[in-house]
């Protein structure tokens, strides 16, 4: 199914997204989910029963209102129901097996960071392998939405992965330890780093392919890449009060380089491989 996505995305594309300024070519993550969307609406539809998403949070801060408010939008674009769980750590784990129980319940995620992060993994592995829609439980049946998501986007703009030099810079739990394992399972070859590694420039230099997960402000910068790279930031961190990524400035002033933009990047993939995981899990439910 989503390759008929793609293919849908690459047959309808009518705009340029090559900066004609500097001749960057602009991975636009937005776009290729708007896609995602519609199609997921129209399955949803198709479904005999709605699907419902839990998402079970300890967190009472500003930017966890944000992510849930994304998702729940989103959730209403394509026609599913979800239900948000405000609780403690101990709460949680009789909340998760009430959830695990109820056949209502399509999915469920625990939104992180938690409150407690040494409950961390505990909570984690107590949800049901069939309803982990975020991946992150031990032997889950679904791949974590924002690897997963990076790959549609590579996929969406036909970038080539056979044969080329692939970095991935940060190897934390919900993206880079996890896509490098999705890369390294299809045969590619993957090199790994973290901001701690020495000679990082180096690295980056000899690679085709930078997705940068790590959360350090300014960590990629414009003499760490070679012409015609492509550049993926999938990191986060806070710098004055705005979510900034792991690019430098600069970086975004390099001509003949793929890369994804500042905002509507890889977090619309991201949310839309979650609700696809819902969508399956509901599909399996069914059965």
């Amino acid at each position: 199914m989503f390759m008929v996505i793609i293919t849908e995305f690459l047959s309808n594309e009518t705009k340029s997204y090559t900066n004609v300024m500097n001749k960057q070519k602009v991975l636009n993550g937005q776009e290729v989910a708007e896609y995602i969307k519609e199609r997921q609406a129209r399955q949803v539809a198709g479904l005999n029963k709605t699907p419902c998403l839990a998402i079970v949070r300890t967190n009472d801060d500003q930017v966890t209102d944000l992510y849930l408010r994304i998702k729940q939008r989103y959730a209403n674009d394509i026609g599913v129901d979800v239900k948000v769980l405000k609780s403690t750590e101990v709460d949680s784990e009789n909340i998760i097996k009430k959830l695990n129980q109820d056949p209502t319940i399509d999915g469920i995620i625990i939104q992180l960071p938690l409150a407690d992060q040494t409950k961390t993994d505990v909570l984690l592995n107590m949800v049901s392998q069939s309803k982990d829609v975020d991946g992150l439980a031990k032997s889950s049946e679904f791949d974590p939405p924002t690897p997963l998501g990076i790959l549609w986007l590579l996929s969406a703009y036909n970038i080539e992965l056979s044969g080329k030099s692939i970095l991935v810079v940060g190897q934390g739990r919900l993206v880079g330890l996890p896509l490098t394992k999705l890369l390294g399972s299809s045969g590619y070859k993957v090199l790994t780093a973290d901001e701690s590694t020495k000679d990082l420039k180096s690295i980056c230099l000899d690679s085709d392919i930078i997705i940068s997960a790590v959360g350090k402000s300014g960590l990629i910068r414009a003499d760490m890449i070679k012409a015609g790279a492509v550049i993926i930031d999938s990191g986060t961190s806070s710098e004055g009060g705005a979510v900034v990524g792991d690019v430098a400035e600069d970086v975004r002033k390099l001509p003949n380089i793929a890369i994804t933009p500042i905002k509507g990047g890889v977090g619309p993939m991201t949310v839309a491989a979650l609700f696809e995981n819902l969508i399956q899990a509901t599909i399996k439910h069914q059965q």
